[in-house]
């Protein structure tokens, strides 16, 4: 299955270059292990698509709530961070 959402430019260029490996969404789509998600760069300020786009194939997915961990608390204070690991 292909997925397609938009990606803010400076977003847009770190997916494309290789230095973001993940992707950080609200879980209000069906994705799973296989897909693909086409990040297509969206303008903030012109309100449009640039007609730039990236494909991903979807390697493993981590679905949680916030208090799945008993951290919702600490999470609304400070909120998450995600951490890539090098290849």
């Amino acid at each position: 299955m292909e997925i397609r959402k938009k990606v803010w430019p400076e977003l847009f260029e770190k997916v494309s270059s290789g230095e973001k490996q993940f992707e950080l969404r609200v879980n209000d789509f069906d994705i799973k292990e296989g897909d693909t998600l086409i990040l297509e760069e969206w303008d903030p300020k012109t309100k449009e698509y640039t007609g730039r786009k990236v494909e991903k194939k979807v390697g493993y997915i981590l679905k949680f709530k916030l208090d799945d961990f008993g951290q919702e608390k600490d999470i609304e204070e400070k909120g998450l961070q995600i951490i890539q690991f090098e290849k």
